[in-house]
């Protein structure tokens, strides 16, 4: 069992507390089998809102899945404390934005997309519903182009 984050870098202008918003933001990720290192082909995603059972009464995760390779069945967990918004101040830095506890299935890839919300910085006007689909994104005036990697922890 460990720990992956999901580290962000960005540059924002006018903007600041780029985050996701709710128990239902999507976090589309492509995922590795721990056992066999196969990688999905499609994006897949986990939410907050979703637990899954364990096998075995252990628990519960924001995903359960079995491997189509080697047919192992592995977990991945949104752990909520970890969400973090990205600031001004964090400008052209890598930050963690959230942590996942890996059962055999680990992150490779990040796909942002609708669901996040910021702030201006002067105005302090809440854009919602912000998607980053295309990993650069305008709205207004306020740019945000953004990079992302995984980091074990």
């Amino acid at each position: 069992m460990g720990k992956i984050a999901l580290q962000l870098k960005a540059t924002l202008e006018n903007v600041t507390n780029l985050r996701p918003v709710g128990e239902d933001f999507r976090w589309y990720l492509k995922m590795k089998c721990g056992n066999c290192g196969e990688i999905s082909e499609k994006w897949q995603y986990i939410r907050l809102m979703d637990s899954v059972a364990l096998k075995g009464g252990r628990g519960s995760a924001s995903m359960v899945q079995k491997c189509k390779l080697c047919a192992r069945e592995n977990s991945i967990d949104i752990l909520s404390s970890t969400i973090k918004a990205y600031n001004a101040e964090d400008n052209e830095k890598f930050k963690t934005i959230v942590e996942f506890e890996c059962r055999g299935l680990e992150p490779v890839d990040f796909q942002p997309q609708a669901g996040f919300a910021a702030d201006g910085v002067e105005s302090g006007t809440v854009f919602s519903d912000i998607n980053l689909q295309e990993k650069a994104h305008v709205f207004s005036s306020y740019n945000c182009f953004l990079q992302v990697h995984t980091k074990n922890l």
